[in-house]
């Protein structure tokens, strides 16, 4: 089976934000939204089989997702997280624990670039930090490495 493009591995995650964020709107089942997807959006060039395990996994284990980035918010709530930004965020924390064969830093700069496409005004800069603490945690030895450390 051919590996993914680095470019339908973007659009799963486009999407897969997209349907994050509905779930949590609409409270519908993952499986349902991944119908509706597929019925509404032209999804050849995406890799679907990831599109579908975020939007599957992610809601399936959004309190323990939630509960693992929580004290890295500084003076936030959960509760006070805009639903993009929770998506992101739960994505992104996902995609860190979860898919090793993912460069911590390649999940960075995807929730970036997705918050500055979608997000609040500087919600990326939030993301960014938050992030880099968590690839702390969920990737110690990634990050000693791209720091230089032994």
């Amino acid at each position: 089976m051919a590996v993914p493009s680095p470019a339908a591995r973007r659009k799963a995650r486009h999407y897969a934000m997209q349907g994050l964020y509905q779930w949590q709107l609409s409270k519908l089942e993952p499986r349902e939204i991944i119908r509706q997807f597929r019925e509404e959006y032209d999804m050849r060039h995406v890799d679907r089989a990831y599109f579908e395990e975020l939007v599957t996994n992610i809601p399936a284990r959004a309190e323990d997702l939630d509960k693992s980035f929580a004290g890295l918010l500084r003076d936030r709530s959960l509760t006070e997280l805009d639903p993009i930004t929770l998506s992101l965020l739960r994505m992104a924390i996902y995609e860190m624990s979860s898919r090793i064969d993912v460069p911590y830093k390649v999940v960075i700069n995807e929730a970036v670039s997705l918050a500055k496409k979608f997000g609040a005004t500087d919600s990326h800069k939030f993301i960014n930090g938050v992030l880099d603490k968590a690839a702390v945690t969920h990737r110690p030895l990634e990050v000693q490495a791209a720091n230089g450390v032994k």
